[in-house]
């Protein structure tokens, strides 16, 4: 009597068709929850921005307007980018004034995803640009409610 060891290519092609199935499904689940935690990542990166752009306004009785590549005293203490590097990170942050406003008294802080400074690959189709001014409103550009908790 001859007993035969292993699997049939038949058994090794249902087996594999099974993973692949099963990776095509989850893909999509986890690329959504790729862009949630990167899109929290901008919003913490903003929130602890604004907190140093109000420390700034007590001592120096203005806000900082700041972007990456800008020169200056003032600009090298300013994170420009949402991680914890500019290459890995997938917004690019830029403060500047808000609409009709002087620096002085009112300062937008915005969060691009996915420019030529940072991942580039990266994109938030629902949100896109995450936006919080000194006055503590919180908006997306996207059409997508629920970007900010």
């Amino acid at each position: 009597m001859k007993t035969s060891r292993g699997f049939t290519l038949i058994e090794t092609m249902i087996v594999m068709t099974i993973i692949a199935l099963l990776a095509a499904l989850a893909y999509p689940g986890y690329q959504g929850f790729v862009v949630k935690a990167r899109r929290a990542e901008a919003q913490a990166a903003l929130l602890d921005l604004m907190q140093k752009q109000e420390r700034y306004y007590t001592q120096h009785n203005r806000y900082l307007a700041f972007a990456a590549g800008q020169d200056g005293a003032d600009q090298e203490h300013v994170k420009w980018w949402s991680g914890s590097s500019a290459q890995s990170s997938a917004y690019e942050l830029r403060g500047k004034p808000c609409a009709g406003q002087e620096i002085a008294r009112c300062i937008i802080i915005e969060a691009i995803p996915g420019t030529d400074r940072v991942d580039t690959t990266f994109r938030d189709g629902e949100c896109q640009t995450l936006t919080l001014n000194s006055a503590g409103e919180h908006t997306a550009s996207g059409s997508a409610a629920g970007c900010w908790p």
